[in-house]
């Protein structure tokens, strides 16, 4: 037996293929992003609210990609090609998130900086709360 090698989706210990755990991750994202919005909406405005759904959005956007990636590879069961995958699949996340509030900061002038920060927080926690409970459904 070669230790080098393993099933990347035995690794997830469920009875869900990976694009049911995607896209359970990203149901769970989107609620905790909609929650957020609503609450600094209510506090803080509209423009809060608007904020917080960006910034939640831009971590939703990049979480899709990333699975798109992440999909492709699931084929593979060298632990190196699994690691280079999920290492580019995160590098594309970083670099989509990164892209979106830089054009965010640029082009909305009723930015709340606090809220955007919140449902950007608030998205990406979920992301790995809902790996952990993707047996979940929502």
């Amino acid at each position: 037996m070669n230790f080098l090698q393993f099933d990347p989706m035995a690794a997830l210990e469920t009875n869900q293929s990976a694009t049911q755990t995607y896209r359970n991750m990203l149901r769970w994202q989107a609620i905790a992003m909609l929650v957020v919005a609503l609450v600094a909406g209510a506090l803080a405005g509209m423009p809060a609210g608007i904020s917080a759904l960006l910034g939640g959005g831009a971590v939703i956007v990049g979480a899709w990609f990333a699975a798109k990636i992440a999909e492709k590879g699931q084929s593979q069961t060298q632990a190196t090609a699994v690691l280079l995958n999920l290492l580019k699949a995160e590098a594309v996340k970083i670099l989509i998130v990164a892209m979106i509030l830089f054009a965010v900061f640029k082009l909305y002038q009723s930015l709340v900086p606090f809220a955007l920060i919140a449902g950007l927080a608030a998205t990406a926690l979920f992301s790995g709360a809902a790996l952990a409970k993707s047996q979940t459904p929502v």
